[in-house]
């Protein structure tokens, strides 16, 4: 139901002016695949896709070249094991 408000144009969140961010968040890729996932048909699914990393844009098939694991059970696995590879931080902008 919506709201009755006379401000229906404006956005609900404002859009900064700052700089774009290069590459897909991880949670944006990792929702494109079904789980469970071996670490082959995600290369070769999403491989070319680039993330997000606080050392700046890195292709996913480059992440998971030092990831150890073969066969990812859910999604929550395969987000911690990128996230143990690139780990956190601010993401740089362009």
């Amino acid at each position: 139901m919506a709201d009755d408000n006379d401000d229906e144009d404006e956005p609900a969140v404002e859009l900064g002016d700052g700089e774009s961010v290069e590459g897909a968040p991880l949670p944006r890729v990792a929702s494109r695949l079904t789980w469970a996932q071996q670490k082959s048909e995600v290369v070769r699914k999403e491989g070319d896709s680039v993330i997000r990393t606080p050392d700046g844009p890195r292709r996913l098939d480059e992440l998971l070249e030092d990831v150890d694991i073969p066969y990812f059970e859910t999604r929550r696995e395969f987000e911690d094991a990128i996230r143990d590879v690139i780990g956190s931080g601010p993401v740089p902008t362009e």
